[in-house]
């Protein structure tokens, strides 16, 4: 199971942006006062966006980001949450013996434990082979088959992946990867927006452990 991070498991009350903006501010040495999209895009991407495409600069702000992120840890845990239903999810999906809970996210690898970490996620998942905007690549699909080789050399081979997340753009990266697909509404999109972009499933939160569980292992 690999579960994308904001919008879908947590909400950190902006504090994600905010550090992009301070990482920016740090290495080009002026405030960002453009917009760019940040749902469903990997770290690496919305960088490169600020960055109008100057890879030069891209190493440096990714360390910051990750420096400006953990400045913001205390307001991280205190100002955002995990949605509804989350903790209670996941360790239904622990408990199981033929489940490993995992992301698949755009942040990048220290900043997605972080943000998990802050409200206790961490004990459902094993970090370690998710797939992050950290790894070289920069298409969200592509991080399927990072996550499924990582889980291959710690598991063994899986069976399936199951993609969950809160925009079309997860749900796109599912089917390129041939993975299933489960849209959840607490994000950044509408249920009739998922609902269009036809995953396997749509779900408007995780409050129904039962219902979620049934629905995200098919």
């Amino acid at each position: 199971m690999l579960w994308d991070v904001d919008g879908t498991l947590v909400h950190t009350a902006g504090h994600g942006r905010y550090a992009f903006e301070e990482a920016y501010e740090t290495v080009v040495g002026r405030p960002f006062q453009a917009n760019v999209p940040y749902a469903g895009r990997t770290d690496r991407q919305i960088a490169l966006s600020m960055l109008e495409g100057d890879h030069g600069h891209l190493p440096r702000v990714l360390a910051e980001l990750e420096l400006a992120l953990e400045g913001r840890r205390e307001r991280v845990a205190a100002e955002g949450g995990a949605f509804p239903g989350v903790p209670e999810t996941l360790a239904a999906l622990h408990a199981r013996d033929d489940v490993i809970n995992s992301l698949l996210t755009g942040n990048i690898a220290a900043n997605a434990a972080l943000k998990v970490s802050a409200f206790g996620l961490d004990r459902w998942l094993d970090i370690e082979v998710g797939a992050y905007g950290s790894d070289p690549h920069e298409e969200r699909y592509e991080l399927v088959a990072i996550a499924r080789e990582r889980a291959a050399r710690k598991y063994g081979e899986p069976t399936g992946a199951v993609l969950v997340g809160d925009t079309p753009l997860d749900v796109r990266a599912a089917r390129e990867a041939g993975a299933r697909a489960v849209a959840v509404a607490t994000g950044f999109s509408a249920v009739d927006e998922l609902r269009a972009s036809e995953p396997d499933a749509v779900l408007e939160d995780l409050s129904d452990t039962a219902a979620a569980v049934r629905a995200i292992c098919g």
